[in-house]
């Protein structure tokens, strides 16, 4: 039996750069997609760094799945060890890309509104600030997750 390797970013992540053979399950998608899977088959869980790889890995193993690895360190590591990867032909632009610009239209309309409205909108702007640091501090962006399942972002309907 083939160790099966499962990629758990999002697809704008994945299509930047990927290990060869990897299967894109963002981890947002992992529960549902993973119904029908063997639970004793050998799954290989790799992310950006391992953080989202060793959260897959306590998913699965809380249904059951009983052979799991996480590549420790995940793409970043990989990578840094010289190995190769995979790069989409026709990518989105990268997550990190798509945040920037989707906080600061989001900051700016709280602004504007804030300005020629109710001075009450600058709050919506100091929470999605807020948002930001939280997110930079824990290592997690609901925004990203959020944007990965945007049609722009969907793997089917980008031509590799």
């Amino acid at each position: 039996m083939s160790n099966r390797l499962i990629d758990v970013r999002e697809y704008p992540e994945f299509a930047e750069g990927h290990i060869e053979g990897s299967e894109l399950v963002p981890l947002g998608t992992l529960d549902k997609a993973s119904e029908d899977w063997d639970r004793s088959e050998p799954l290989t869980l790799v992310c950006r760094s391992g953080r989202r790889s060793d959260e897959a890995k306590q998913t699965l193993a809380t249904k059951g799945f009983t052979n799991l690895q996480v590549i420790e360190g995940g793409i970043q590591a990989w990578t840094n060890s010289g190995k190769p990867l995979t790069v989409a032909a026709n990518r989105p632009w990268s997550m990190e890309r798509q945040v920037r610009v989707a906080a600061g239209s989001i900051v700016l309309t709280f602004f504007g509104l804030g300005l020629l409205t109710s001075k009450k909108f600058f709050i919506g702007a100091a929470l999605v600030g807020g948002a930001l640091v939280y997110s930079g501090v824990s290592d997690t962006c609901a925004m990203a997750s959020a944007l990965g399942r945007m049609p722009w972002n969907d793997p089917e309907k980008a031509t590799a």
